[in-house]
């Protein structure tokens, strides 16, 4: 089973009320509201931990990390002395 609110564990992604717009003869006929969600599924994060995760996140999962700049090292150092 999924987690009782159905979102993300990892960045809070949950379900938003969404409107469908019908177009007839020029004319756009609103409808009823529905309820979309997000595509939850079971994972294990890069720390080895198991959760419900959005399949956004598990696409970030995926990218291999960037490499630090030595310019942006050097700035975080001299902002801590």
């Amino acid at each position: 089973m999924i987690t009782p609110m159905k979102s993300c564990d990892v960045c809070g992604k949950g379900s938003k009320m969404v409107g469908h717009r019908i177009k007839l003869r020029g004319h756009y006929n609103p409808t009823n509201w529905t309820r979309k969600y997000p595509n939850l599924q079971k994972t294990v994060t890069p720390a080895g931990e198991k959760a419900v995760a959005c399949v956004q996140c598990i696409k970030t999962f995926a990218k291999p990390a960037r490499p630090v700049k030595a310019r942006v090292l050097a700035k975080t150092t001299a902002s801590a002395k």
